[in-house]
């Protein structure tokens, strides 16, 4: 099963618009430090941040996920990127390039736990 993480950039208000926008470099480098090491796991790198309007914008990745204990390490990368910048994150799958999120987690949301995230996820 191929799973998704991105930075939740829909539904924000401006002050936290201005506040991701100031941080996305930031947090494209994290993703791709990430998305680099673990190219032997296919984890790839989703980065369409083009548009003027945050809510356009997909930031995360993208991996095969086999069992709990392989989302072990996406989601403390997502929690710890929501605990440094304040910002949510979205889990789902992704089955022929269609996503369907699963969960939110990050700073509003609270911390994402793996067992219930692959709960969640059916794994």
């Amino acid at each position: 099963m191929f799973v998704y993480l991105l930075v939740a950039c829909d539904g924000l208000d401006e002050s936290q618009e201005k506040k991701l926008k100031k941080q996305l470099p930031e947090l494209r480098a994290a993703l791709q430090t990430y998305a680099h090491a673990n190219t032997a796991n296919q984890v790839m790198l989703i980065d369409q941040c083009n548009s003027e309007d945050c809510a356009d914008w997909q930031l995360g990745i993208s991996q095969p996920i086999g069992k709990n204990a392989h989302l072990k390490f996406p989601v403390d990368l997502f929690n710890n990127l929501a605990k440094q910048h304040g910002i949510d994150c979205e889990i789902g799958t992704l089955e022929n390039n269609e996503r369907d999120p699963v969960s939110y987690f990050g700073k509003s949301e609270g911390r994402g736990d793996v067992y219930l995230l692959a709960e969640y996820l059916g794994l």
